[in-house]
């Protein structure tokens, strides 16, 4: 969080499994200064348990933020036709939560927080080989962990690129 170049990239990736060391106040400002300047961050919690210490740590000593389940009709849920994929879970390696939270400045969801570990579900080891199995889906838990982290990196990147009506039908049509 102290790198002089940190504002020179969009999007941060925050992943662990462990208790994390606490940001310093000076951390905490500079990562509410650069959410609310247009950066974005996913938190990608791969314990496996509800709640962890990304709550505690951070959203808690960011005045004026809280968590929040985000809602169907958000562009980063993926049962809406806001999503780049059309994406029936939120998936992970594991299935812990069934939602995504966030903290939400105005329209804007800057701070993705995801409690299904996407990270294990796309790690291979040196080998090629997937290094995590997805419980209890298998596969397709996997595909959609994949489509999960597409929707959630062109949100962060373009904010809400369909919440133009031009999109509407032809995703409807595809929805059947």
């Amino acid at each position: 969080m102290t790198d002089p170049d940190l504002f020179a990239y969009p999007f941060l990736y925050l992943t662990g499994a462990l208790d994390f060391t606490p940001f310093t106040e000076e951390e905490i400002t500079t990562l509410r200064r650069f959410l609310s300047f247009g950066g974005c961050m996913l938190v990608n919690d791969a314990s496996g348990y509800r709640g962890s210490a990304f709550e505690r740590r951070i959203v808690r000593r960011c005045r004026g933020c809280s968590r929040t389940k985000l809602s169907n009709d958000s562009p980063l849920t993926t049962r809406c036709s806001a999503s780049y994929y059309l994406v029936r879970m939120v998936a992970g390696r594991r299935l812990v939560s069934p939602s995504l939270e966030g903290v939400t400045i105005d329209e804007w969801t800057p701070l993705i927080y995801c409690q299904n570990d996407l990270g294990g579900a796309w790690e291979r080891d040196h080998l090629g080989n997937w290094r995590h199995e997805c419980l209890p889906g298998g596969e397709s838990q996997r595909f959609q962990s994949f489509m999960l982290g597409v929707n959630v990196v062109m949100y962060a990147m373009t904010e809400n690129y369909k919440k133009d009506k031009i999109h509407i039908p032809f995703i409807n049509r595809k929805l059947g």
